[in-house]
């Protein structure tokens, strides 16, 4: 498992600009997002203006130079105002991860720059949400040409991107459970082949896709053939459920500041008296901020964990997304009880909070998966069985 520790010394805070973004465009526009379904295009354009999409990206190609902790933080203050920005951008930043580690350096450097946004192609209709068992192959085609095809079930940002991290079996028989590639977004043979109509996440523009003798040289192989499941565990599991937990921590961190406000400034005409005035009110709201805030260390301690070598590392960043998806549901469900029928209207935007994070149980590797995955840990077995190897 590899991260990136953030260098304070050398690279600007990255929420010192993010904030005027989300002023100006991210939070005016998520109700918009919500509202159409429709793929947050200029809040990505202005995230990429302020340098965001290569925050994470070396210093050696432009990039900022960020670890995981910063990108968290961005990842977080997102959620607060659109899942579905901050979704796409989760994605981009777990593709990039191991682009940084595999991928070719025009690419790299076109990510640093905000000249290219990319995303994860991984859940296929065979294997659904296990991700580590592709059913896509990868076939020797002309010399240094290899003929992708697939059919991929959900791919986040899906025709809005400029590149796809792919999924695969190999290209030898038991040369390994999986090969990853780089597919670039106008191959010939690459198609979108549904749309996306969501009870929530409407605009994060996560549709099916087909390969169907997509060609791509043999160059676009990142990592040895077989070998991207140790790619994928190594370098993209890490960042792509940390970020998780940090967007499940700015989806439950907002809907309770949401429901702190209206209990705060609602008043019933009959008796002059707030929300707030009412015990088991108070009581219900510090339930919710005790939630939120125990993910927040718990989001912190495996960053940590992370940044240290800890030996814990490996389980911290398995129970993080478990433990966040489960708090964010709940939290934001007891927000819509304190708020009552208030809560249903789209002004206080808690009914979409409530939508977007229902997704957090579901998105693989769902809570189901990483319970398993924590037992197996916690009691000295494989990760993943032999067979899924």
């Amino acid at each position: 498992m590899t991260t990136t520790v953030d260098n304070a010394q050398t690279a600007t805070n990255p929420t010192d600009t993010l904030g005027p973004v989300i002023d100006d465009v991210i939070r005016p526009q998520a109700p918009i997002i919500d509202r159409d379904g429709a793929f947050p295009r200029p809040g990505v354009d202005a995230l990429a203006a302020a340098g965001l999409l290569g925050l994470a990206s070396s210093t050696e190609v432009g990039g900022g130079g960020h670890g995981m902790r910063a990108v968290a933080e961005v990842i977080e203050g997102l959620a607060a105002e659109c899942g579905s920005t901050a979704m796409v951008m989760l994605m981009h930043y777990a593709a990039t991860a191991v682009i940084e580690a595999h991928g070719p350096r025009d690419v790299r450097a076109a990510i640093a720059a905000g000249d290219h946004l990319t995303t994860l192609a991984f859940s296929e209709y065979g294997s659904r949400s296990h991700f580590w068992s592709p059913t896509g192959t990868a076939t020797a085609a002309d010399d240094d040409v290899v003929r992708l095809d697939a059919r991929k079930s959900w791919v986040t940002s899906a025709g809005e991107v400029n590149s796809y991290v792919w999924s695969s079996l190999p290209l030898t028989r038991d040369a390994g459970p999986m090969t990853l590639w780089l597919v670039p977004a106008d191959s010939a043979g690459l198609s979108v082949t549904g749309d996306f109509d969501g009870l929530g996440l409407r605009g994060n523009g996560s549709r099916p896709m087909t390969a169907d003798g997509l060609r791509v040289p043999s160059a676009a192989r990142m990592a040895a053939d077989g070998a991207g499941l140790d790619a994928a565990l190594g370098a993209v599991l890490p960042w792509f459920l940390v970020l998780n937990a940090a967007f499940c921590l700015g989806l439950a961190d907002s809907a309770v500041a949401e429901a702190g406000r209206h209990l705060t400034r609602t008043t019933l005409t009959h008796t002059g008296a707030a929300l707030r005035d009412a015990p088991v009110t108070r009581r219900d709201l510090a339930r919710l901020m005790i939630r939120t805030d125990a993910l927040r260390a718990f989001l912190g301690d495996t960053l940590t964990a992370l940044e240290t070598g800890r030996d814990d590392a490996m389980l911290r960043v398995l129970q993080v997304k478990a433990l966040a998806g489960e708090t964010v549901a709940d939290v934001t469900d007891g927000a819509m009880q304190l708020c009552g029928g208030s809560a249903f209207r789209k002004e206080l935007g808690l009914e979409r909070r409530f939508r977007d994070a229902r997704a957090a149980r579901v998105m693989a590797p769902t809570t189901d998966a990483l319970h398993d995955f924590v037992g197996r840990v916690a009691t000295g077995l494989p990760l993943l069985d032999e067979a899924n190897r």
